[in-house]
């Protein structure tokens, strides 16, 4: 078996890349980080063990990132700083200023582990994997909103490109505005290939189009659960084709998956996950899935 690769949003997960919140989490300035009312470090150290074992119990192997107190409360949400290929990682650039230093972590233990670097994104260029769509092992959308703008995606076009993958960039509306970040996964989590969970109302109007044209099967995000958790309902990771782990409290988002036909775990993450505005898609970074 590969030890690396991943060019699928849902095909099972085998490895995945974490970093615990009890250190990184425990001294956070609430205001500094932009964390709601609802942030308490030790509940959300917690909570990000459970979402851990869940990830255990799936069958997924968790390589750690190094667990020290650098001050880096966001580093928890490893999805942002790298993106995994099947030839190997890119080390992204990120678009919220105290989250620079993160991708160099993400370097250090892909070295670690013997993943190589495809490439990087330098500065003027941000992009951040919350905003990198996979379609298909051909395709990937990045949606160009606060965090991921022009320049970094088409530094990420240049990098694929020769490996025969097609790079879109569609643009994200403002939303609530450039502190509370609206990522292109904050609108869309595929549950399978052919599925994906959405709320469509800020979905780019051209993405809409192709996923459609794909035949790509949507299932409609609860619109009063979206606007309640600023979409963090919408936040779910799949760990196999229909089998997802969601954030707990959210039955109607929860109902309209099972619907569609996928068995969904939950876990409580009101210190974790809503306080702090990333679910646990954002808290993983997928090293390799087949």
């Amino acid at each position: 078996m590969s030890a690396f690769g991943s060019q699928s949003m849902a095909a099972p997960l085998r490895r995945v890349l974490m970093r615990s919140a009890a250190n990184a989490m425990r001294d956070a300035d609430r205001a500094a980080w932009h964390y709601g009312p609802g942030f308490n470090p030790a509940k959300a150290a917690s909570q990000h063990a459970a979402l851990a074992e869940l990830v255990a119990v799936s069958g997924a192997e968790i390589e750690w990132i190094e667990d020290k107190a650098d001050g880096l409360s966001d580093s928890v949400f490893t999805h942002d700083p790298s993106l995994m290929t099947d030839r190997g990682a890119l080390i992204l650039s990120m678009g919220k200023p105290l989250r620079a230093s993160e991708p160099s972590l993400h370097e250090e233990t892909y070295r670690r582990l013997g993943i190589p670097i495809l490439g990087r994104v330098e500065a003027p260029g941000q992009v951040e994997g919350g905003d990198c769509v996979w379609l298909d092992a051909r395709t990937l959308v990045i949606g160009r909103g606060v965090r991921s703008n022009q320049d970094g995606i088409q530094q990420v076009s240049n990098l694929l490109t020769p490996l025969g993958v097609s790079v879109y960039g569609f643009d994200l509306p403002l939303w609530q505005g450039e502190e509370a970040c609206l990522h292109l996964m904050s609108v869309i989590s595929p549950l399978a290939d052919d599925l994906a969970l959405v709320y469509s109302p800020l979905l780019p109007a051209p993405f809409y189009q192709m996923l459609k044209a794909r035949g790509i099967r949507l299932v409609e995000g609860d619109a009063e659960e979206f606007a309640a958790s600023n979409g963090l309902s919408l936040n779910v990771l799949p760990t196999s084709p229909l089998k997802v782990i969601a954030v707990a409290g959210f039955p109607k988002t929860k109902a309209a998956m099972e619907s569609a036909g996928c068995t969904v775990e939950i876990f409580e993450a009101d210190a974790l996950c809503i306080a702090c505005e990333g679910g646990p898609t954002c808290l993983t970074r997928p090293i390799l899935r087949q």
